[in-house]
């Protein structure tokens, strides 16, 4: 028995003519029901309007016409496609569809692939391309699993990680094929291949100059030729932005843009003292201990405290590469949106300087309240949540207002990156520690530190991983993959309280391969 694809509505007083068409696409499994006029067609929509797929409409019938028609179909089943085809063609006719929210328009007379082709846009490409994505998937599965088995470079993990996050947005759309376990297990499976990488290879990047771009690379490699070559830089940092979060947004940006997006790695932990700092300052860690040792006093790594200094920092680096500019550096960090508004109501003025740099801190805000927010948790309960409400948040935001204004300005070239990306973490590492230890989740450092190190990086000297020593006898661990780590006391309660929460600062390619976007105004 030949599968059946769908039920067709076609609309028009000449049917007959139509015998031909209706024919083929019967031959072709789909199921169509004629109506001469508007009328009966409105009938037979009342009735069994539930089982059409589709509504091929006439524009020309005698009584109530296409548009009248039509506009009585949008009442009753909003949801259903509906393709015009008529003789007419009229821009007028077509604006009038058009706000009639029509889906299609076929100018007469039409031929049979014409009609079979709407037919399977509207009808079968969900299915379609749910075939072919579940091909595609099943076929980069095995070259991402075949590739794990050899030696990986840093530009191969680039392009596993950018594969893994495409197939994660795909599949948000294709929740019924079942795909996401296998999606899970294969990133985990990546994740730890990704953690023997890191541990092997970054101590010898960090003191070689053939590496991939890293945290302290970023201003001098991509900024500054651009200020060297007569352009205004706009810098935005969002803090915590992962790669998929980051896809969302762009895709609201190249009706503006031209959009160039390119990657790097943030330095090791992947929080913002360190990465964040290490962007502005060109610095490592262990070379801003020894330039700035007031920022490192104390003993907690709190963001408000450990990045004061980021203007500074940015004017030190420009200093120490001999760029004079003509106009002050302008730095602002975005934490509320009164604070927001008043920056994208200045945008433009900021612009006509040769840097400015912004700091959002929204994402990393999100990720922090859904730790502490059943209401948040609740809005962006996994990656495909968080996503989601990522990009909500963007299209309504200063942020995208002041990328659409700087879009018009001729001399603006304008770079999105993140500090850090993060993860969701789902297995608890039980690690001991002195009291004074940190308190951070995916890192920590102080005295006699003690994991399970094949859940996390021991660094016995920090200064082969050009961190702040902080004293004597300090080392640090780094947490691997989705692991958290909790200490034995009261550790069920822990253990429970900061499961599946997004969290930063350890060594996953969530948090390690960072966007870096060049977005240059269309105009």
């Amino acid at each position: 028995m030949k599968e059946r694809k769908g039920h067709i509505l076609w609309i028009d007083d000449e049917i007959e003519l139509l015998r031909s068409h209706i024919l083929f696409l019967e031959q072709k499994g789909y199921d169509v029901s004629i109506a001469t006029n508007g009328d009966d067609a409105i009938e037979f929509l009342r009735e069994k309007g539930k089982d059409i797929d589709l509504i091929l409409l006439d524009e020309i019938m005698p009584g109530k016409g296409g548009l009248q028609t039509l506009s009585e179909i949008k009442e009753l089943f909003p949801g259903i496609p509906v393709v015009m085809v008529t003789k007419n063609e009229e821009e007028s006719l077509m604006e009038d569809a058009i706000g009639y929210k029509i889906s299609d328009y076929l100018t007469k007379p039409v031929n049979p692939s014409q009609i079979l082709m709407v037919c399977k846009k509207f009808i079968e490409a969900k299915k379609i391309t749910s075939e072919k994505l579940t091909i595609e998937y099943l076929q980069g599965f095995r070259a991402i699993e075949n590739a794990l088995m050899t030696e990986l470079d840093y530009q191969d993990w680039i392009e596993i990680y950018l594969r893994l996050t495409k197939w994660d947005i795909e599949l948000d759309e294709h929740p019924e094929l079942g795909l996401r376990e296998s999606l899970f297990e294969q990133k985990r499976r990546c994740n730890i291949e990704f953690g023997k990488y890191i541990e092997k290879n970054y101590p010898e990047w960090i003191e070689s100059e053939n590496r991939p771009t890293l945290s302290v690379d970023v201003v001098e490699r991509y900024l500054i030729p651009e200020i060297e070559d007569g352009k205004n830089v706009v810098f935005f940092v969002v803090d915590c932005m992962r790669l998929d979060q980051w896809i969302m947004m762009e895709r609201e940006l190249h009706d503006y843009f031209i959009v160039e997006r390119q990657y790097y790695y943030s330095i090791l932990p992947t929080a913002t003292p360190y990465s964040r700092n290490a962007i502005f300052s060109g610095l490592f860690p262990i070379e801003i201990e020894k330039r700035f040792p007031e920022l490192w006093e104390g003993n907690e790594d709190e963001e408000r405290s450990r990045n004061k200094y980021e203007r500074e920092f940015l004017e030190d680096l420009l200093q120490r590469k001999k760029i004079k500019l003509k106009s002050k550096v302008r730095y602002f960090k975005i934490i509320d949106p009164d604070f927001g508004l008043g920056v994208e109501q200045n945008i433009t003025s900021y612009a006509q300087g040769q840097l400015t740099a912004i700091v959002v801190n929204f994402v990393d805000m999100l990720a922090h309240s859904r730790s502490d927010s059943t209401v948040i948790k609740e809005l962006s309960f996994d990656e495909s949540a968080y996503r989601g409400v990522t990009r909500t948040w963007f299209v309504y935001s200063s942020f995208y207002r002041m990328l659409k204004t700087l879009s018009k300005m001729k001399s603006v070239v304008v770079f999105v990156t993140t500090d850090h990306g993060s993860i969701r973490v789902l297995r608890g590492s039980k690690v001991f520690a002195d009291r004074e230890a940190a308190t951070n989740l995916r890192y920590k450092y102080g005295r006699n530190l003690r994991c399970d190190e094949k859940e996390a990086i021991l660094i016995q000297k920090p200064e082969e991983y050009k961190l702040p020593k902080r004293g004597v006898a300090i080392n640090y661990i780094i947490a691997k993959e989705d692991y958290y780590f909790v200490y034995p006391t009261d550790y069920h309660h822990y253990l429970n309280l900061y499961k599946d929460t997004f969290q930063h600062g350890g060594i996953s390619l969530e948090e390690m391969i960072i966007p870096l976007v060049k977005l240059t105004p269309k105009l």
